[in-house]
């Protein structure tokens, strides 16, 4: 595969892809000490839909989640919740395992883990 840019993912591993991306995250946010507490939900679906509807858009997919919620100001909405060096890693590793699980391209799997990597260090506000 050539080298690809982040809006051209969506179109690569489309919905299914992000869908398993999405539950292998949330499967391990699910049983984390640490991560877990920050979702004030008892059911993590909510949250999981909305993650996968932003990095979809993100990814040069649907634009539903600006539809549904508006702009994502990730910082704004991440404000409340206490996002340390400890947080984002936690973070980081939990995404790193689902994208090795699912298994998509090694240049998707390169271009999103930048995104992420970079994404979380941007949302730490501790």
């Amino acid at each position: 595969m050539a080298e690809i840019t982040p809006d051209q993912i969506y179109d690569v591993i489309g919905r299914a892809g992000f869908e398993k991306l999405v539950e292998g995250f949330y499967r391990r946010v699910a049983s984390d000490d640490l991560l877990r507490p920050m979702y004030p939900e008892a059911d993590l679906k909510p949250a999981q839909h909305r993650l996968q509807l932003f990095l979809e858009q993100y990814f040069g997919g649907p634009t539903t989640y600006a539809e549904q919620r508006g702009h994502p100001r990730l910082r704004m909405r991440h404000a409340y919740f206490k996002i340390d060096q400890s947080a984002r890693d936690r973070w980081v590793e939990h995404m790193t395992a689902a994208l090795d699980e699912a298994e998509f391209a090694p240049e998707v799997t390169a271009v999103m883990r930048d995104y992420f990597e970079n994404g979380a260090s941007f949302l730490m506000n501790t």
